[in-house]
């Protein structure tokens, strides 16, 4: 399979995006202690089956997205009017209280038509309450006219034509709250992760052209504290051989990652820091023996051999299905081919 560019994001919401009145969000109800039973009862889309967001509900798309099975992901944020979500080089920017982050998860029936025949499976919601953000999985059902809260998860069955033609049968999984914990997690507080700067900064369908994302966003008021363009870190596509395989790998790993692997994450105790500005080679796995040995570790005894990817852990661990065995642990049931021959590239590469 090809790396999705989410390039049917960019076509389906090139749509005229209005900020004069935000009137259909339901602010009340994204504040509330007690989840909507209903996605839509938050008011978030105009149009929910085609994904089209209510005004002031704006839609982004990310650098290097986070591998889930291989499904089409589409991204809104909303903050509310008259508030600005505060710029940060490095984490994730600072959304005020009242901030919602949307992601659904959407499966066509053929990879190679990417806007047709499309089977929405969930969407998540983080939403920035006033005790911290909290997260909520709502399940599509069969009409595709609504989705339903499922705090405890549940797996679904989605059959698709992958690039190659190849059909693809998977169990999908939507994970059940503590799972959404395991990862949106830093300093012991629920997080989001995918918003920072490095994989935001790239161009999107606005208003019928391609603008900026982050440039757009405080023109609009929705960001504040834009440095110059220039200073503005930026990850590779994890598919552009223009860029440099170090960086390329660096970046799938910050994305898919370093979530947990970083000193602030679930995963510190590994001593494993994946975050793309990590300097230090032995923390982000150079010859790094791991802390814990067992199966986890495949009988290997560094967490990236230098020259021998497939003495390495990092890749023992990408091309596992096997739950006690596999990383990331939770998000995928199948390997990320891609993803793994990239890794593996850049393990055989080093010296």
């Amino acid at each position: 399979m090809l790396l999705r560019s989410a390039c049917f994001c960019a076509v389906l919401f090139a749509v005229i995006v209005s900020f004069t009145t935000r009137a259909d969000v339901d602010d009340a109800a994204l504040m509330s202690a007690r989840p909507a039973r209903q996605l839509s009862a938050y008011g978030l889309f105009e149009n929910a089956p085609k994904q089209t967001p209510t005004a002031g509900v704006v839609p982004y798309d990310l650098q290097v997205p986070l591998f889930t099975d291989y499904a089409e992901k589409y991204r809104f944020v909303y903050v509310p009017n008259g508030t600005a979500a505060t710029y940060d080089d490095t984490e994730v920017f600072a959304f005020p209280v009242g901030s919602v982050l949307v992601k659904t998860f959407a499966y066509p029936a053929d990879m190679r038509a990417a806007d047709e025949n499309v089977r929405l499976i969930e969407t998540r919601l983080l939403i920035h309450q006033e005790k911290g953000w909290n997260a909520w999985a709502y399940v599509w059902n069969e009409d595709q006219t609504d989705a339903t809260l499922k705090v405890a998860g549940t797996m679904t069955s989605v059959d698709f034509v992958d690039d190659d033609g190849i059909p693809q049968s998977i169990n999908y999984i939507v994970p059940n709250k503590n799972q959404c914990k395991g990862c949106h997690s830093l300093n012991g507080k629920l997080s989001p992760i995918g918003p920072k700067a490095r994989n935001l900064n790239k161009d999107f369908g606005y208003d019928g052209s391609n603008w900026n994302q982050l440039q757009w966003w405080q023109d609009k008021g929705i960001l504040k504290g834009l440095p110059a363009y220039d200073s503005i870190p930026v990850l590779p596509r994890i598919n552009d051989e223009a860029a440099p395989l170090d960086h390329r790998a660096r970046a799938y790993l910050d994305i898919n990652c370093a979530h947990c692997h970083r000193v602030e994450g679930p995963g510190s105790t590994s001593g494993l820091f994946l975050t793309y500005g990590e300097q230090n080679p032995t923390t982000w796995g150079y010859e790094k023996r791991p802390v814990a040995a067992g199966r986890g570790s495949g009988g290997f005894s560094y967490d990236i051999a230098p020259g021998d990817a497939d003495s390495s852990i990092i890749v023992h661990r990408m091309k596992s299905i096997d739950p006690g065995v596999m990383m990331p642990e939770v998000g995928r049931t199948t390997v990320h081919a891609e993803g793994l021959a990239l890794i593996r590239a850049w393990i055989n590469d080093m010296k």
